[in-house]
C-alpha cells in the first residue's frame, strides 16, 4: 500500500510517496514558485540523483498533476499508474477545537478547515487549496487530514487557557494550541520504543529545535503542555521569531518605531529571534562559526536560545512530577552540539547528565544515546519523521 503525503504552502507543494508496508520513501520532492514565473519541480527517486523539471504551474492543481505525472513517468517514476496510490495524507496546520485527531476528508471537514483559516491565516489557505487541488485530480482516492495541532489537544484546560476574560475565549477561541505535533508525537513514541518501555509509563520532554522551535511535555503518551501558543510566535526565541515578550513592550516599540499592527508582527516574526540578537544570521551554523571567531552577539544569541530551552525543561519536569527521557530533534536539535551542550550543563539536579564526547559525534541519521554514565534521565537525539506519522495515520484511517 502506497501513501502520498502532501504539504501545501502558499507557493509550494512538498511531497513524499511512502510504501507503508516497509515505511520506505520511494520518491520525494517539492514544487516551487507555484503561481509565480519560473515555477519548477525538484524530484528525487530514492537511490537516484535529484532532477529538476521547469514547468509553469499557475495553481496547486497543476502542481499536483505534475507530481503525479512524474511519479508514473517511465523516466523518473516509481509506480506504473495512479491506481497504486491507495490514499493521500495532507498536512494541515490547524484543527482548532474541532478535531482532536486525524480525520478522513469530506466536504464537511473542508468547510471546518475553511472556518479555521482565521486561526492560521498564513498556512491554512494553502492547506485547503492543496486538498481541493488533489481532490480535483484524484477524485476517487481517499484522503486524510493530519493536523499539526491535534497531538496537543490532550492538554488540560489549565495548561492551554490564557488569563483573559473567559467569554472572550469562548467567543474567539483564543488559547494555546501548540504546533509541530506530528514531530513531538513521532519522537516521543520512538523514544519509548528505543527504551523498550510502554509510552504510558514514561515522562518525556521533546525539544523540536529548528528555525521554528517548540518543546512539549509528553506524560504517559499524552501532551500536557507545549511552548508554542495561539500562534507559532509564542515560546522560545527562534531563527527570526521573538518568542515570549511582554505585550506592553510591543506597544512601546510600535510607538517608538511608528509601526502599525502588521509591521509589528512582521518585526516579531521575521526580524527578531537569534537573527535580531546576533545581527549575523538565523542559521545556527553561521552563529556557531561567528562565535568561534569571537562574535559576542552570536554567542549571546546561542546563550539566550539555550537558556530558554533549559527553563522549559525545568518547568515541564515540575509539571510532570519527574522526567524519564529528554529528546532533541529537528535541524538544530539533531545537528548543533553546541546548543545541546549549553542546555545539558548544570542539569544534574534533575538527573540529566550528557556525555559531551558522544554529544560531539557527527549526526548519523539514527537514534543516538548521549546519556552520561550515572545519568538517571535518558538523553536521546532522535531524527524526526513527520511525513511517516502522516502516512501511518492516513493508513490507519483508510485501510
Amino acid at each position: 500500500m502506497k501513501i502520498l503525503v502532501l504539504n501545501a504552502g502558499s507557493s509550494s507543494l512538498k511531497y513524499q510517496l511512502i510504501d507503508i508496508k516497509t515505511e520506505k520513501v520511494l520518491a520525494k520532492g517539492v514544487c516551487e514558485r507555484i503561481g509565480i514565473e519560473d515555477s519548477l519541480l525538484k524530484h528525487k527517486t530514492t537511490g537516484q540523483e535529484e532532477i529538476v523539471i521547469n514547468k509553469d504551474m499557475p495553481s496547486h492543481t497543476e502542481a499536483v498533476s505534475l507530481v503525479l505525472n512524474t511519479l508514473v513517468s517511465e523516466q523518473y517514476g516509481v509506480i506504473k499508474s495512479m491506481d497504486e496510490i491507495s490514499a493521500v495524507g495532507h498536512r494541515i496546520l490547524h484543527s482548532g477545537e474541532d478535531f482532536k485527531c486525524s480525520v478522513v476528508i469530506t466536504d464537511e471537514v473542508i468547510k471546518i478547515c475553511e472556518k479555521n483559516i482565521k486561526l492560521g491565516p498564513l498556512h491554512m489557505p494553502a492547506n485547503v487549496m492543496g486538498i481541493k487541488a488533489c481532490r480535483k485530480v484524484m477524485p476517487n482516492t481517499p484522503m486524510v487530514a493530519v493536523f499539526d495541532t491535534a497531538f496537543h489537544s490532550t492538554m488540560p484546560e489549565y495548561a492551554y487557557m490564557y488569563a483573559i476574560p473567559y467569554e472572550d475565549y469562548e467567543a474567539y477561541k483564543v488559547r494555546r494550541y501548540g504546533f509541530h505535533g506530528t514531530s513531538h508525537k513521532y519522537v516521543s513514541s520512538e523514544a519509548a520504543r528505543y527504551l523498550g518501555r510502554d509510552i504510558k509509563e514514561l515522562k518525556i520532554i521533546t525539544c523540536h529545535l529548528g528555525n521554528g522551535s517548540s518543546i512539549a511535555a509528553v506524560c504517559r503518551g499524552k501532551c500536557i503542555d507545549t511552548s508554542m501558543g495561539f500562534t507559532p510566535l509564542e515560546g522560545l526565541p527562534m531563527g527570526t521569531r521573538s518568542g515570549n515578550i511582554d505585550p506592553a513592550a510591543i506597544e512601546y516599540l510600535m510607538n517608538k518605531k511608528g509601526y502599525n499592527i502588521s509591521e509589528a508582527l512582521d518585526y516579531l516574526n521575521k526580524k527578531s529571534g537569534v537573527l535580531g540578537i546576533s545581527g549575523v544570521s538565523s542559521d545556527f551554523r553561521d552563529l556557531v562559526a561567528a562565535e568561534k571567531e569571537g562574535n559576542k552577539r552570536a554567542a549571546l544569541a546561542l546563550d539566550i536560545f539555550s537558556y530558554n530551552i533549559k527553563k522549559y525543561i525545568g518547568t515541564y519536569a515540575a509539571a510532570m512530577n519527574g522526567l524519564d527521557c529528554l529528546v532533541f530533534t529537528a535541524g538544530i536539535g539533531e545537528n548543533t552540539a553546541e546548543v545541546r551542550e549549553r542546555v545539558l550543563a548544570g542539569m544534574e539536579f534533575l538527573g540529566i547528565q550528557g556525555d559531551m564526547e558522544k554529544n560531539r559525534e557527527k549526526n548519523n541519521g539514527k537514534i543516538r544515546d548521549i546519556t552520561a554514565s550515572g545519568g538517571r534521565v535518558k538523553v536521546l537525539i532522535i531524527p524526526t519523521n513527520e511525513e511517516l506519522v502522516i502516512a501511518r495515520e492516513t493508513y490507519e484511517l483508510v485501510r
